[in-house]
């Protein structure tokens, strides 16, 4: 009786998620055929990450960091097999509730495909084909569903199993073929790994031989490529060749421009150390880095359209529909907010915006750090809204002055202690950074030689560690006599502010 009831759901179960999983592989071939950006669980992905509410978006940045977008597909992925369970369950009861169900999943995979910046009714054809092809698919393979009491010698339950087997498995090879077939990824990436990037017009100043302190797991100043904070709403990275890309300066000005991959690294490019910093950064995390970028300042290119007196927002625009409002005062003054295509000495890496994106120091990158940018729109605050602003956050984003403890962690040992961490406040600069221990006084900390105003410093305080449990507490002065606030407050609508406060143990 239990082996009965077993085989009337887990059967169809299975059934469900082998027909969804043909149906998705044939859509990532045809996606691959004929809109690359266009596969079903992307498109999705990305209109889940636009409409989630900002909590959700701090909860899945606190809970998962940079892995993020990996968490959302695998959330996705165990979602369908889910649906693709019932909706075989279904099938073998009221299939007209089953096409039902798979029907509501194709027609959202449609509407998020469609709904993307610059797509055409073309991406719709993937998820239609999932839709279609489940369907079939499922209402085949009950067709073979192995009899309730299988006499002996019967071989319709492994007849079964072989069917949904070898259909689960062609839909895995359709969906690495059309993996396959959008090669643009592979194409931008040799253009990236053979293009030399220009020797700069203005180099920047060495970084001064006291920039780095020799403390065992203080973070470098220098952020390498690979360690560098990602966090942006393109759940696929755009392929951007350089050969088809252009920036377009529109808006409230006198004069439109249009600049093209050639004569961007064609002009007088400079170089220049910034610290970038997502809003999202909660006291004391790591969604912060300084790199060394090249670039062409913004400024320059907004000389040329000249905007009109109205003009205080420039609307910056990603290949992928992201926009991002920077006040135009930011891009127009003498800080290095620049047009990057370089990072570290080497091309920008494609998910740091191959081939060009925006570095504006002193704005959270919400505002500023467009990745892929194509598009400059000179507008006002009063007529035109960014990415985030329409969900909650300030239009603004200047970044706060922050500081953080790197070291130590845990458990030391009693005597001397070396406290160590980074402080920041991009575009006006640290003057001083204090340790508190248990509440105690503040001391006064060893800042080292800072590159910029731009960039974070680092720090260091020697403790005398007596035995037992302790809190240590940071702070941070910046060179307009500022002094970080000690007021908690979460990262939305504006950044996070707070003391950075660890626990140590001190043995003996």
């Amino acid at each position: 009786m239990a082996d009965r009831r077993t085989r009337a759901w887990l059967f169809p179960a299975i059934a469900g998620v082998a027909a969804v999983a043909f149906g998705l592989g044939v859509a990532e071939l045809v996606a691959g055929l004929l809109a690359p950006r266009a596969s079903p669980l992307l498109v999705v992905g990305a209109l889940l990450i636009d409409l989630a509410p900002p909590w959700a978006k701090d909860a899945a940045i606190a809970l998962f960091g940079t892995a993020d977008k990996v968490a959302l597909l695998v959330g996705i992925g165990l979602v369908l097999l889910v649906l693709a369970a019932a909706a075989g369950v279904l099938q073998s009861r009221n299939p007209l509730l089953a096409r039902l169900l798979i029907a509501a999943g194709g027609v959202f995979g449609i509407v998020a495909a469609v709904t993307r910046a610059g797509a055409s009714v073309v991406d719709a054809v993937p998820a239609t084909v999932a839709t279609v092809a489940a369907t079939l698919v499922l209402t085949a393979l009950l067709g073979q569903l192995p009899a309730p009491q299988p006499r002996e010698g019967d071989l319709s339950r492994r007849r079964f199993l072989t069917w949904a087997g070898g259909v689960g498995a062609v839909g895995a090879l359709a969906a690495i073929g059309g993996y396959a077939l959008a090669s643009g990824a592979r194409v931008v990436t040799a253009v990236r790994e053979t293009f030399a990037l220009p020797q700069p017009e203005v180099a920047a100043a060495p970084v001064p031989a006291g920039a780095e302190l020799d403390v065992d797991g203080l973070t470098p100043v220098i952020t390498p490529n690979a360690d560098f904070y990602r966090i942006d709403t393109a759940l696929q990275v755009p392929n951007l060749d350089p050969a088809q890309w252009s920036l377009r300066i529109h808006g409230l000005v006198e004069n439109e421009v249009e600049l093209t991959w050639d004569e961007l690294i064609a002009l007088p490019l400079e170089e220049s150390y910034t610290t970038l910093m997502c809003v999202s950064n909660p006291v004391g995390g790591d969604l912060v880095g300084t790199a060394l970028w090249l670039g062409y300042p913004i400024r320059e290119l907004l000389a040329r359209a000249k905007p009109t007196s109205g003009a205080d927002m420039v609307l910056s625009v990603s290949s992928d529909g992201f926009t991002a409002s920077s006040p135009i005062e930011a891009l127009t003054d003498d800080r290095n907010a620049i047009l990057a295509v370089g990072m570290n000495g080497e091309p920008l890496p494609l998910e740091h915006g191959f081939p060009v994106r925006m570095v504006v120091p002193g704005l959270y990158g919400y505002v500023s750090a467009t990745k892929w940018v194509t598009e400059l729109k000179v507008t006002r605050f009063d007529e035109a809204r960014g990415y985030w602003t329409d969900r909650g956050w300030s239009a603004r984003g200047p970044v706060k002055i922050s500081s953080r403890i790197d070291v130590p962690r845990g458990q030391v040992a009693v005597g001397e202690v070396v406290v160590a961490g980074v402080a920041w406040h991009q575009h006006t600069g640290i003057a001083a950074v204090e340790v508190s221990v248990d509440d105690g006084p503040w001391r006064d900390a060893e800042l080292a030689s800072a590159i910029s105003d731009d960039t974070w410093v680092q720090w260091r305080y020697v403790w005398d560690a007596a035995p037992g449990d302790h809190v240590l507490k940071v702070r941070a002065t910046s060179a307009d006599g500022e002094v970080q606030t000690a007021d908690l407050a979460g990262v939305a609508p504006d950044g996070a502010t707070g003391h950075h406060t660890v626990s140590v143990s001190v043995v003996e």
